[in-house]
């Protein structure tokens, strides 16, 4: 139910920059953290399925802009033990349902709606964070894309009941929205 945000530090982004090889950071970032309540009682961290993904389950993401792209991690912890999940960023913050969210958030936008399209819906154009969680429940992902949010950017992660799917007619599909934190991406050039 309660949510952090804060903006990461220069010497953070560096950090990560260094960690993952990127070749410069951008200015700041952001850093989200939720704990899982379920709606009606959620400010900004939702639960929509209490088995796979508990009251009181956390949820954070880091985002930083590098030179050339962004760099999302997730990481979760009280999830369901040993499991697969997926994970996308989606174009609206979460709301009462799993459907406030939106759709996934894509670079550029697939005219077809939902979009299952392999052209659009990939890890290229959209941030894809599938995980798999250890026997405490815990597990992070990382995703590094090549672009920035100039002009929009993602309101929120969706953490889904399967891992991401990539064929035609079923790409970027994970099955049900298990939960979701808002996020507030800072909009960059990337």
């Amino acid at each position: 139910m309660i949510t952090r945000a804060r903006r990461s530090s220069p010497a953070a982004c560096l950090l990560v920059a260094l960690t993952a090889g990127l070749s410069a950071c951008g200015s700041g970032g952001v850093e989200q953290t939720g704990t899982l309540a379920a709606p009606g009682q959620a400010d900004g961290a939702y639960t929509y399925d209490e088995a796979l993904a508990p009251i009181g389950a956390e949820m954070t993401v880091n985002s930083t802009p590098a030179e050339g792209g962004t760099m999302v991690e997730l990481t979760v912890s009280g999830f369901e033990p040993n499991r697969e999940y997926g994970a996308h960023t989606h174009v609206n913050p979460c709301g009462e349902t799993g459907d406030a969210a939106g759709a996934h958030f894509q670079n550029e936008q697939d005219p077809v709606k939902p979009s299952v399209d392999p052209a659009f819906a990939n890890p290229a154009n959209e941030i894809w964070l599938d995980l798999t969680t250890d026997a405490e429940g815990a597990g992070s992902a990382t995703a590094e894309v090549r672009f920035g949010f100039a002009e929009r950017a993602p309101g929120s992660v969706v953490v889904h009941e399967m891992g991401t799917k990539t064929g035609p007619g079923e790409a970027g599909t994970a099955g049900g929205r298990l939960a979701c934190l808002t996020v507030a991406f800072e909009q960059t050039a990337g």
